[in-house]
């Protein structure tokens, strides 16, 4: 359901920020308060090669993160609830400006702690009292060829003051200034919107998705300059800071500090290229299914088995949700009811508030869930999904003290996408109506043509996106419409007609200003995948296994953790797990509809 206004939602459908300051005011007092003590941490420059002064350092710098945060939680998901509330939109920004003062009042540690003799460092990760910080002093010295000195490193902390607005210009012309026109849907005038986008793309009547998605890309066509120009300089921004902090590139930049090996990312995209056959037989599946003489880009959301659709009220569709993640014990689901009666998610969708989803933790609180749920599947799902990461929070927040906290973006999204798969499993297990298992396998399809593949391709395009600046070669609005349709011929096949507007899609996509973060999608699916198996087909075990998975924070490197939950991600055998389960599903819808 959508709302005009936000105050016409029923409160218990909204998250309740008081949890973390109860007024305004209160922010206002914890922002004044921190102004005042972040400054301190001037007095240990230049002493942080002492054991004692180190310490007491890193202490200092978790307790005002630790306040940082929840300021940072406040602010920016009460922006984000309307985007074009003035005094909203403030509070975020002048906390976007006191993270870039406490950046440049700690940028002197990086270079003083990578002057620390190795050995040193090494002793100090031994001391129990650094037990806390053991990871952190390690990672420097992991790190230490991409430390500057201290005045280049306060340099680059004031570059981030401006650097980062690209993905923050992005969100408000994305969510507040570009207006999409009114189309006629069944008679009845409706007003596009990003979720409304969503549910139309299911739509019965091929003609409706056609208008809605000729009306949407229309908007982005006519910002495509400026969304160029922003993407362009996003571009920019992480070849600039992957050749400061001498990297080879801004790949190569973004997975040192994941701490994963390049060849897991190109290990991901040469098994996609190996696996489009599948693929390519499932378009001309759905082709068939349809019974269509063209297979748009707009036919490959609805499903092939409306009538066999589960959309449903939001009641119902969390009730589903429990019963998928049964498998995980009464412990994991008894946090899940807290955040459904808690007031935890602000669920639906109203003009100014930020489109899709998300789940936001905020240490010694809870996490919470941004959702804009509209009554279709995919919503369904998008409750398990950011359930998933908001559990993730939970068990990491609760097992790790507040520097381990923090999980590898690598990670994050297999604990989501497990939820998904269980559900899956489950909805697959519990139906006896054919056309409910056929729509159901064709669900199964669609998330890891969406969730695997097409997020793949999303990475494949921004390898080249920062290859292109890398090398010289000029990034324009045209240069990048040309690489994402051939992209999107390559993945797609010929059963799919490409039509004209896709090339514009990368514009859309907000994801791409936090470079390199997609490809996660699609090795998470395939950790999700093998995780949610080994969990169904060995019980107790396995989920004592995730449990510890989801308990590990940052206390490990993201491909170590998931070694503990059963995927080995350095070996060949997830991937080719995943597209044989493609391949089999496809095989069983195939014989279903023969």
């Amino acid at each position: 359901m959508s709302y005009t206004k936000r105050s016409d939602i029923p409160e218990k459908y909204t998250w309740n920020l008081g949890d973390i300051y109860p007024t305004p005011d209160d922010w206002e007092k914890a922002f004044g308060e921190l102004s005042q003590e972040y400054p301190l941490l001037a007095e240990f420059q230049g002493k942080l090669n002492n054991r004692d002064c180190l310490l007491k350092f890193l202490k200092l710098t978790d307790k005002i993160e630790f306040k940082l945060d929840h300021l940072f939680g406040y602010a920016h998901m009460d922006y984000d609830s309307d985007l074009q509330d003035a005094e909203k939109q403030a509070r975020y920004s002048r906390i976007y400006g006191l993270y870039v003062k406490y950046s440049e009042a700690t940028s002197f540690a990086s270079a003083e702690l990578s002057a620390i003799p190795d050995d040193k460092l090494r002793e100090f990760a031994a001391d129990p009292e650094f037990a806390d910080y053991d990871v952190a002093l390690l990672n420097v010295l992991r790190g230490k060829a991409h430390i500057l000195s201290e005045k280049e490193e306060r340099l680059l902390a004031g570059v981030g003051s401006f650097s980062g607005q690209f993905h923050e210009v992005f969100n408000r012309l994305d969510s507040g200034d570009i207006k999409f026109d009114v189309i006629t849907v069944d008679g009845k005038k409706v007003q596009l919107g990003h979720g409304t986008y969503s549910t139309l793309m299911q739509h019965k009547d091929q003609k409706v998705r056609k208008k809605a998605f000729e009306t949407y890309y229309k908007a982005y066509i006519g910002k495509i300059n400026t969304l160029a120009g922003l993407y362009e300089g996003s571009v920019k921004a992480d070849c600039f800071s992957a050749k400061a902090r001498n990297f080879d590139s801004a790949l190569e930049q973004a997975l040192f500090y994941e701490q994963v090996d390049k060849s897991v990312y190109d290990n991901l995209i040469k098994c996609m290229h190996a696996g489009f056959a599948p693929l390519h037989r499932y378009m001309s599946l759905r082709k068939k299914v349809m019974g269509v003489k063209t297979l748009n880009m707009y036919d490959l959301h609805v499903p092939i088995f409306p009538d066999a659709d589960i959309s449903c009220e939001y009641e119902e569709a969390c009730d589903l949700v429990l019963k998928g993640l049964a498998p995980l014990g009464e412990d994991y689901l008894d946090v899940v009811r807290q955040a459904f009666a808690n007031r935890w998610i602000d669920v639906h969708e109203t003009p100014t508030k930020r489109s899709g989803a998300y789940s936001s933790g905020v240490s010694g609180v809870h996490p919470y869930m941004l959702l804009n749920y509209q009554k279709t599947t995919h919503d369904i799902f998008t409750i398990a999904h950011e359930m998933g990461h908001s559990m993730h929070t939970y068990y990491s927040c609760k097992a790790q003290p507040f520097s381990k906290e923090g999980y590898k973006i690598f990670v994050a999204e297999v604990a989501s996408t497990c939820n998904e798969v269980l559900l899956l499993k489950y909805l697959l297990a519990t139906q006896t109506d054919v056309n409910v298992k056929k729509y159901l396998l064709q669900y199964y399809l669609d998330m890891l043509r969406t969730t695997m593949y097409r997020q793949a391709m999303f990475a494949e395009f921004e390898q080249i996106t920062h290859a292109l600046v890398e090398a010289g070669e000029p990034l324009t609005g045209d240069v990048m419409c040309n690489e994402y349709l051939k992209l999107n011929k390559m993945y797609y096949g010929k059963a799919v007609h490409h039509n004209d507007e896709i090339k514009y899609e990368w514009a859309r996509v907000p994801h791409f200003y936090r470079a390199f973060y997609v490809y996660k999608y699609s090795t998470g699916i395939i950790s999700a995948v093998c995780i949610a198996e080994k969990i169904l087909k060995e019980g107790a075990t396995a989920v004592a296994d995730y449990k510890k998975f989801l308990s590990l924070g940052g206390s490990m490197d993201p491909v170590s953790e998931l070694k503990v939950a059963g995927v080995d991600l350095t070996t060949q055998e997830p991937f080719d797990i995943v597209i044989k389960s493609f391949e089999d599903t496809l095989a069983e819808l195939e014989a279903l509809v023969k």
